[in-house]
């Protein structure tokens, strides 16, 4: 692979493999940038390009991360920003602080690719690596030092020596990603660092360079945070193998700690989305006059209840509630004092009610209201609680005038029957309270 493509747009993909496939050069495509982290799939990259906008990680930030590391190939690899526009200067200014090397966009002609990335594939531009990471070394004589220094170099690594006392001090300057540590006999120098670098903010991968010591100090030492030691003298292999192996768990911990942000921010975006949710449901299931539910949400609640009566006998009543001579209201004080009365019923039915129970704004001037675990009999004593408490409270409107709403009530409940003509049964015991004379209840079946 020569060009890798973390991105969505497979037009760009097409003539990207157009421009450089004659030439043997070879382009692979993931869409996630997440992904191509865990694949690490530019171990085998010449360069990268990256869309800029992409969720849930874009291309500034993958960009920053990789310039980030601590291995030489992640700041010597070209990267280029993929946008679906021209490039702004606040893009320019993004793709600056991530040290990126330039834009490519989406709809780039196979020329202008050629112009932009030939050179780069051909080996004749070669991007600036940047200064070389600073590591630490603590506790070593200037030979071993030096010879560690000569070691590192090719990793795109500076070793830089420091005493015991200014430890605090380099790691706050240098924050280093690896820590050779001497070693003595009784290794009790040694233990004392490691115990400062675990009370230190970001902890560097420390590689022990020392003689033998006992399996009592050993174990001590590793405990204490080591995680790799070299004997004395040196080995080339071993150091290379050391500084390699040191390399890939900073690479790790840098992935783990950006998973751990990405899931953090995607916890709080499934949060705010929630609550958007929450908020637009009860948009859509709430009479914005009333406040209380709407038809729609009757309509769900009573399917549900109804699905909980058939499969485990959960008991419930179904109240239906009109205001008796509403239009006459309407007529005689107008719309908005029609709009007062609805809204203060409203309020009294709910008032009346368990925080369990649920009240419906249905139609007009139609009301419903859901108990449940609730008896046929205990439900029709809240129907005329209700009907009481609208009764006693007359309403003064804007005009001055006093209305006084009064509303009749139909009461029924599962019983054996079809489920399905509840609904419908309910609403004949109310026609029949409006026919008995109105401000009423009536129950179903009832003789």
């Amino acid at each position: 692979m020569d060009i890798l493509a973390i991105t969505r747009h497979q037009g760009l993909v097409e003539a990207l493999r157009t421009a450089f496939g004659s030439a043997g050069r070879r382009v692979e495509r993931i869409e996630d940038p997440l992904e191509a982290l865990a694949l690490e799939a530019w171990n085998r990259a010449r360069l990268i390009l990256v869309d800029a906008e992409a969720d849930p990680m874009d291309g500034y930030r993958l960009c920053g991360l990789l310039r980030g590391e601590s291995r030489m190939l992640f700041r010597n690899l070209p990267i280029f920003l993929v946008l679906d526009h021209l490039p702004t200067e606040a893009d320019r200014e993004a793709l600056a602080a991530a040290d990126g090397d330039g834009f490519v966009e989406v709809d780039s002609g196979v020329h202008r690719l050629q112009h932009t990335l030939g050179p780069l594939l051909e080996g004749t531009a070669i991007r600036n690596g940047g200064e070389p990471v600073p590591v630490l070394a603590v506790g070593l004589d200037p030979e071993t030092a030096g010879w560690i220094g000569e070691a590192v170099e090719p990793f795109g690594l500076e070793l830089r020596a420091c005493g015991r006392p200014d430890l605090e001090t380099a790691l706050a300057e240098a924050v280093p990603p690896l820590l050779f540590l001497g070693v003595d006999a009784r290794g009790e120098e040694a233990l004392e660092v490691l115990r400062r670098l675990d009370a230190a903010p970001q902890s560097p991968y420390v590689i022990l360079v020392g003689g033998a010591v006992s399996e009592s100090t050993q174990r001590k030492l590793l405990s204490a945070g080591a995680r790799d030691w070299i004997p004395l003298p040196l080995s080339g292999p071993l150091l290379q193998l050391g500084c390699r192996r040191a390399l890939e768990w900073v690479h790790v911990k840098r992935l783990k700690l950006e998973y751990q942000h990405q899931l953090r921010d995607m916890a709080e975006r499934r949060g705010a989305l929630e609550r958007e949710a929450s908020t637009l449901r009860s948009e859509v299931l709430t009479d914005p006059l009333t406040e209380l539910l709407n038809r729609r949400a009757f309509s769900q609640h009573l399917e549900h209840a109804l699905s909980q009566w058939e499969r485990n006998r959960r008991p419930f009543v179904l109240i239906l509630g009109d205001l008796d001579y509403f239009k006459l209201t309407n007529d005689r004080f107008g719309h908005l004092a029609g709009d007062a009365v609805l809204k203060a019923v409203g309020q009294r039915i709910r008032s009346g009610l368990r925080r369990s129970d649920l009240a419906f704004r249905i139609g007009g001037e139609e009301f419903a209201i859901l108990l449940m675990e609730t008896s046929l009999r205990a439900g029709t004593e809240v129907a005329e609680k209700i009907r009481e408490r609208i009764e006693a409270a007359p309403l003064k409107v804007d005009s001055g005038q006093t209305v006084f709403p009064t509303m009749s009530f139909g009461v029924g409940a599962p019983d054996g029957e079809d489920t399905g003509q509840l609904f419908l049964r309910v609403d004949e015991a109310l026609y029949l309270a409006k026919h008995k004379g109105r401000n009423r209840v009536e129950v179903m079946g009832a003789v």
